[in-house]
């Protein structure tokens, strides 16, 4: 019998470098801010969730979508201070 070799997952290298820090903050800088003028949506959708006026589906779902590479960066961030 063979014994199975303790290596990582074929895709870890993958996912790995796919949410590498360049990668993430360029996500942050295009999709999440993105557009620039007169203010990124994620800007706009934040003050519309403070002052109980993000209540449309589409309006939702475009804060999520704009939140996500935030969110990706600050998980990795905080995965990697606790990995120290």
């Amino acid at each position: 019998m063979s014994q199975q070799s303790h290596t990582s997952h074929p895709y870890e290298a993958t996912m790995s470098n796919l949410f590498s820090y360049p990668i993430l903050i360029l996500l942050c800088a295009t999709l999440g801010l993105a557009p620039f003028f007169p203010q990124p949506h994620i800007v706009e959708k934040l003050r519309m969730l403070f002052a109980g006026n993000l209540v449309r589906p589409i309006d939702i779902f475009d804060l999520l979508m704009h939140a996500t590479p935030f969110a990706l960066l600050l998980a990795k961030v905080v995965i990697d201070l606790r990995a120290r």
